[in-house]
């Protein structure tokens, strides 16, 4: 699928972004948080394809492990909008689930081994 500009938002409408990115193949990632969090995510895209429209200082970020990863959350209503990632820094994710006029469970996913790059246990 190709690239389109999608508009996204968290549960409470604080923040409101757009990306320019697919959304097939979705994927999941088995590490501790993902598993936890359990959101269906874009495929991997460039961070200036990203643009927070609002709510950036309603954002609260989340590192954990190895502190390369930023998961981002909304203050307000705890929804994870999206995250830069831990195997590039340069590549982001956003939650399928926030993008305006798409159903996450229509979408075929996969699982991304993210629990292999843990330092420690069960992260």
């Amino acid at each position: 699928m190709s690239a389109n500009v999608l508009k996204g938002s968290c549960h409470c409408g604080a923040v409101k972004f757009e990306i320019r990115a697919p959304i097939e193949p979705a994927g999941r990632c088995n590490c501790s948080l993902c598993r936890r969090k359990g959101a269906l995510m874009t495929p991997l895209f460039p961070a200036n394809e990203l643009t927070i429209l609002q709510g950036e200082e309603d954002l609260t970020l989340y590192q954990f492990n190895t502190r390369v990863a930023k998961h981002y959350f909304c203050r307000h209503c705890g929804i994870y909008p999206f995250h830069q990632t831990r195997k590039d820094p340069l590549l982001w994710r956003a939650n399928i689930g926030c993008l305006e006029g798409i159903d996450p469970y229509t979408l075929e996913a996969g699982v991304a081994n993210g629990a292999s790059l843990s330092v420690v246990e069960d992260a």
